[in-house]
């Protein structure tokens, strides 16, 4: 890696930490159910990003599938917001034709669905006003500013989140356009918080990456950039890389299909597996490490260099060396007693870029 965190680096463990704080205060302050328990007429656990590309959306009155697309910016995973008790999704009883498309079903929010939407909206506030409390008000106040100065820089149909990853853990934003959507662009009409900054800086630094590229920047980042030739066993990427083993199965899924890695015993009587960039796996993370710094130039010519030296200097001192032991982050990421996250093993370091799958929006693939 460079002897400086890259810019998605910065971004993406800030946004991670903001997000993870998050959840653990919804987890805290809604009726839920997760595999430890829970009562069955509760919907099941999400993360934030449920709520920022599903329910929040919804309404009273309900929206279709397709009005919910263009209001995101992005696609959200209906069938499980469907399955985990937060959404019902009918034909619409004023729609004319006898047999309408799933894309004009008009999807409501169950009670819980509406209970969560309550508990969602104020805990952005809570979370930023920690944030102030814990970095200084004056930080976080100039983090805003900064990232608010690039996105007023970028498209405005940009999503509020970041998409769920879509084939090859690409990221994929919307092709219906707001104004068909009958509802708002994204970001308009209401305060952009600072999880929504993060999020768009991110995502168009990532779309920009990705143009062109052969793999995606979270592949890249979390995956590819752990590797190397001699190998690196399976069960210390989770560590290594602060992702999820469900979301690096998915990656490595990706990788060995196109030859960038194999998986061998350590040695031939062993059982235990190892990842081994193969010469073309080390062409693709010597791309990557070159692409961001590319990118980096080309950011400080589009937007100019003192808003991203502006944006790096707020990060910087948040994220530290991106560690457990030396990032101020890691400070508010202590779960609740009785939160899933205080029964698993605490990681070492945060994603270099969110792993949002369609399991729940963990932004590290849980």
């Amino acid at each position: 890696m460079p002897a400086e965190l890259p810019l998605p680096t910065l971004l993406s463990q800030a946004l991670v930490a903001f997000t993870e704080e998050l959840d653990n205060e919804f987890e805290h302050r809604m009726p839920h159910r997760t595999a430890k328990g829970g009562s069955r007429h509760d919907p099941w656990l999400t993360s934030v990003v449920m709520w920022s590309n599903c329910l929040r959306f919804v309404g009273e009155e309900g929206v279709t599938a397709r009005a919910l697309e263009g209001r995101a910016g992005t696609k959200t995973n209906l069938d499980g917001m469907r399955r985990w008790g937060y959404v019902t999704i009918q034909p619409d009883p004023a729609d004319p034709r006898p047999r309408p498309p799933e894309s004009a079903w008009l999807i409501r929010l169950t009670p819980g669905g509406r209970k969560a939407d309550a508990v969602w909206w104020p805990l952005f506030g809570v979370i930023e006003t920690r944030w102030q409390q814990r970095f200084g008000a004056e930080r976080v106040a100039g983090l805003g500013a900064a990232l608010a100065s690039l996105n007023d820089e970028l498209d405005p149909a940009l999503p509020d989140c970041l998409p769920i990853l879509g084939y090859g853990m690409f990221s994929r934003v919307s092709q219906v356009p707001p104004d068909a959507a009958g509802g708002r662009t994204p970001g308009q009409g209401e305060p952009v918080s600072l999880l929504a900054l993060l999020s768009r800086v991110l995502l168009a630094y990532a779309i920009d990456f990705e143009s062109g590229a052969a793999v995606s920047l979270a592949i890249s980042a979390n995956l590819l950039r752990v590797l190397h030739e001699d190998g690196v066993r399976v069960r210390d990427l989770p560590r290594l890389s602060g992702v999820s083993k469900e979301a690096l199965s998915m990656a490595m899924g990706v990788v060995q299909k196109r030859g960038l890695v194999v998986l061998e015993p350590e040695s031939a009587d062993s059982r235990v597996k190892v990842a081994r960039l193969t010469p073309d796996g080390r062409a693709a993370r010597d791309a990557y490490l070159r692409r961001i710094e590319i990118l980096d130039e080309r950011w400080r010519t589009r937007f100019g260099t003192g808003p991203i030296a502006a944006v790096r200097a707020s990060l910087e001192p948040l994220v530290g060396e991106g560690s457990a032991t030396t990032s101020p982050l890691f400070r508010g990421l202590e779960p609740y007693p009785d939160g899933w996250r205080a029964s698993v093993v605490r990681p070492v370091t945060l994603p270099h870029y969110p792993m949002v799958l369609h399991r729940g929006g963990y932004p590290d693939g849980s």
